[in-house]
């Protein structure tokens, strides 16, 4: 990946683009931040039923025969009545999990009306996941993408493959320009099915865009996913696009061919209000079939307060 030039100081409006120190100046916030088990009931983590996110543990490790001495809790007693003899189960401390972070940073979220860029609200999302879940000692890996590329990096509990992963955000994020051709925007079905090669049991899996560009394979993909790990979408919208105003226009391009949409057009306002509904409605049909995990982020408030009071942080 191209280097922008991310760790200049600068003269950068962070609410328009981010670099890579003001998302290093997140780690110290994160570190409030859980995704374990051990919630508050308004977390939107609470209630799912079969959550692999049980926190450090014991995870089963082998089956052997009794030896002096071995705790009687452990016999497992089927396996002894079917061999006649007795045989106990070890376990192992679970020392680490890991997770993965899908970040969007295609010219779609490349929006904002009111605080942030979806954009920028999108890697603030992910920085402050990745330095939560690393404060904690799990790995953090990520497939980071935009219009034209796919990057994953495979999760560790290393300091410098961090760095590098946010470094990689902080590029991704500032080469975002609305004037570069795009030959065609990126559907967010390649990201999935990257992640979904990268996926292995029992991960976090954090989802973090706008969701454009879905259709019946992305849902296939996330239940793919679903199916061994806890998945967590996180969609950033924009106010905007809640409730668009009816005497505006606005310039929309795609990358390659740009239009002007004059909102004060009943029809066209009840299409671009019905596009961003049937998204949010979308969304909640995943959550209910596939008992995911849901997170809103307006671009109009503060990230970090946010995800504080949707993970219902003490603060």
């Amino acid at each position: 990946m191209k280097s922008t030039g991310n760790d200049a100081p600068g003269s950068l409006d962070s609410r328009i683009y981010t670099d890579f120190a003001h998302l290093k100046g997140l780690q110290r916030r994160a570190r409030s931040l859980s995704f374990l088990p051990r919630h508050n009931s308004k977390s939107i983590l609470s209630g799912r039923h079969g959550s692999r996110m049980r926190g450090r543990g014991l995870s089963f490790e082998e089956l052997r025969d009794y030896r002096v001495g071995d705790d009687i809790r452990t016999m497992d007693w089927r396996v002894t009545a079917r061999t006649g003899k007795p045989h106990v189960r070890v376990y192992a401390e679970e020392k680490d999990r890991s997770a993965l972070l899908i970040v969007d940073q295609r010219v779609s979220m490349f929006f904002g009306s009111s605080h942030n860029m979806k954009s920028v609200t999108a890697s603030e999302a992910a920085a402050l996941c990745a330095y939560g879940i690393f404060e904690r000692g799990d790995r953090v890996g990520a497939v980071l993408f935009n219009d034209a590329e796919v990057h994953a990096y495979k999760p560790s509990k290393r300091a410098r493959s961090l760095e590098q992963i946010i470094r990689a955000l902080a590029d991704c994020n500032l080469a975002l320009n609305c004037d570069q051709p795009v030959s065609a925007p990126m559907h967010l079905n390649l990201p999935l099915k990257t992640a979904a090669e990268l996926a292995s049991h029992d991960q976090l899996i954090i989802v973090i865009s706008d969701f454009d560009e879905v259709d019946e394979q992305t849902e296939d993909y996330l239940g793919q996913m679903c199916a061994h790990n806890d998945v967590v979408l996180v969609q950033v919208v924009d106010p905007m696009a809640r409730e668009l105003p009816e005497d505006i226009q606005m310039v929309v391009s795609d990358g390659r061919l740009q239009m002007t949409l004059d909102t004060s057009h009943s029809q066209t306002h009840r299409k671009l209000q019905s596009s961003f509904t049937e998204r949010v409605e979308k969304i909640g049909q995943w959550r209910e079939r596939m008992n995911l995990s849901v997170m809103e982020l307006s671009t109009a408030d503060d990230t970090f307060m946010q995800m504080a009071e949707a993970l219902a942080v003490r603060r």
